[in-house]
């Protein structure tokens, strides 16, 4: 018999709960996966949680193993890490990423699992998500060396494409944000910093991820001639007005949108979503990418922390849930 289990639920726009779980068997071809740490996404998870999911968005922005509908109930997230309990023998006993909600234990198929390296602590791999959002949107900008590149928006996502471009050769790379306290995330990524007033013009390429329409507005700014910005931003149910009748045609501006539910189609030939992940993973060896995780807190906590998160009182890039051992 399966042990029992544990899920957050988002019981209505800005409240949540955990709610008991009955499991199934684990059939052919299933893991049991107990949770060891998850990983709030707090972009994407706090406007989930304040029920900011436009009704033309509900299909497209389903996770992979999300129970019920927009705006709730709904059982919401995809950065989760635990270890195999029941399955084949050869995963019983080794740590996984799923991009499953948060809960104490589930079954998935084996197919939804991918094994977390050794040299990647289980603690850390709860960023697998979040840099396989920054190798999709990296395929897409195509950088080349000598690129002048910033990136506009230094939260999580912005931060793990910073992250990522700090390790291509010869190119000159800054980090973009309206807080100050994020040069020191910068810092510990090996990347300059600047705030939006002192940024570098003149870029070839620019990453934008704040979310904001002056963000945006600001990464157009930033453009040489003939530049491109990519768009990872998700701005849900809010509507963004940009300058587009100043400079964006005479300098042959593009501005180009980057989503993650797709492999991009810049990525060589025959990558799909498990080569995806699996380098993501990979990535996740470089114990500079801590800086991205900027607080903890343990999963009995989780209904508290996220009206928290939302309305900002904690300023984290990635907030980690930590699961109680095994009774």
């Amino acid at each position: 018999m399966n042990p029992a289990a544990r899920a957050f639920w988002l019981s209505s726009p800005g409240h949540g709960e955990l709610r008991e779980v009955t499991l199934p068997e684990p059939g052919e071809g299933e893991v049991l996966v107990r949770a060891l740490y998850s990983g709030v996404s707090r972009g994407t998870e706090t406007l989930v949680f304040r029920g900011g999911v436009p009704v033309s968005q509900h299909d497209v922005m389903r996770a992979p193993f999300q129970e019920g509908e927009f705006p709730a109930p709904v059982k919401y997230g995809y950065l989760s890490v635990g270890v195999v309990e029941r399955g084949p023998d050869a995963l019983i006993g080794r740590t996984v990423f799923c991009l499953h909600p948060h809960q104490s234990r589930y079954v998935v198929p084996v197919s939804a699992v991918t094994v977390v390296p050794e040299q990647v602590p289980a603690a850390r791999a709860v960023l697998a998500g979040t840099v396989e959002t920054a190798v999709n949107a990296l395929w897409d900008a195509a950088p080349q060396l000598g690129d002048r590149i910033s990136v506009v928006g230094g939260g999580m996502i912005g931060c793990s494409v910073a992250a990522l471009l700090a390790r291509f050769p010869g190119i000159r790379l800054q980090l973009v944000d309206a807080d100050p306290a994020r040069a020191e995330t910068a810092k510990a990524l090996g990347v300059d910093f600047a705030t939006p007033d002192a940024a570098t013009g003149e870029r070839d390429l620019v990453i934008h991820a704040s979310a904001t329409e002056p963000g945006l507005t600001r990464a157009l700014e930033l453009l040489a001639p003939e530049g491109t910005v990519v768009e990872l931003s998700w701005y849900g149910d809010r509507r963004v007005t940009l300058p587009l009748g100043e400079a964006f045609h005479s300098r042959r501006l593009t501005l180009r949108g980057s989503q993650v539910g797709t492999v991009s189609p810049a990525a060589r030939p025959g990558r799909g979503y498990a080569e995806r992940m699996t380098l993501a993973l990979e990535l996740l060896a470089d114990p500079a990418l801590d800086a991205l995780i900027t607080g903890e807190s343990d999963f009995d906590e989780l209904p508290a922390l996220m009206p928290r998160l939302t309305r900002g009182e904690i300023p984290a890039l990635c907030h980690r849930i930590r699961y109680p051992d095994p009774a």
